[in-house]
């Protein structure tokens, strides 16, 4: 119903009937920050609303404008858009799953085994320099992805199967509703939330700290580590081991591209 009375705003609720899936937005890096947010005359819902309850991918993120990209920050955090108008104010739902792609340089080859980045190393530096720290901050999981091999491509190479990671999923996930009640999950746990459940194992204070003081983090990315590595620990079906915390800090990739990290 929530996610049906966004797109009937919207105007793209086909054939007027309830939506029965979670939405999948992937917008092109051209879109303007209106389309993106919201707005128009009259004021609609943008993308990241459309993606309510669902995914919003954003593939090419460093192509998008930086003022979109900035944009996105408080929405991200609070969960809501707020757009403000001379004939009124308007409040949009945007509790979505960001996901976003990128190329490590304008090549794309910057870091590959097996093709030599052709960019001038200042070039490649500023590409993903174009995405702020504090945005980057609004994402749990940072990597650089290898090349595909090719047993993986033509799928003849060894892997878990969807059904049985959908089953860890869903065990982790109950362990969470039964920690954070109905609806909760780690993600949006409250920073008194991370004190109380993501107590930190023997050794893990010295490794976290020494993560913060050579990587930079902000107070918010220190949390999210925290949340992740409680994630990975619900996933293990424990409680949070100093393993779990080191592979957060290895999904923290592009804070090690700062200065000074």
């Amino acid at each position: 119903m929530e996610v049906s009375r966004i797109h009937s705003a919207a105007g793209r609720l086909p054939g007027g009937g309830l939506l029965s899936t979670r939405p999948f937005r992937s917008p092109h890096h051209s879109a303007s920050r209106a389309a993106l947010l919201g707005g128009g005359a009259p004021c609609r819902p943008g993308e990241l609303s459309l993606a309510h309850r669902g995914v919003l991918f954003l593939d090419e993120l460093p192509e998008f404008g930086r003022d979109v990209l900035e944009g996105l920050r408080q929405p991200l955090e609070e969960g809501v858009v707020q757009i403000a108008r001379s004939h009124g104010s308007y409040l949009f739902p945007a509790r979505t799953q960001l996901v976003a792609a990128a190329n490590p340089c304008p090549c794309g080859h910057l870091g590959s085994p097996l093709h030599p980045c052709s960019c001038p190393p200042a070039l490649a530096h500023t590409y993903l320099g174009r995405l702020s720290g504090p945005l980057l901050d609004r994402f749990d999981l940072q990597l650089f992805l290898t090349p595909v091999p090719y047993a993986d491509i033509i799928g003849t190479g060894s892997s878990e199967s969807s059904v049985v990671v959908a089953k860890r999923v869903t065990i982790a996930r109950d362990r969470q509703q039964e920690r954070l009640g109905e609806g909760g999950c780690n993600a949006t746990m409250t920073p008194a939330q991370v004190r109380r459940f993501c107590r930190l194992p023997e050794g893990g204070e010295a490794l976290l700290r020494g993560a913060v003081e050579r990587l930079g983090l902000s107070v918010r990315a220190h949390d999210r580590v925290l949340k992740l590595a409680r994630t990975i620990a619900d996933l293990a079906g424990s409680a949070i081991a100093v393993e779990h915390l080191a592979e957060a800090i290895q999904y923290r990739s592009l804070d090690r591209l700062r200065p000074g990290a």
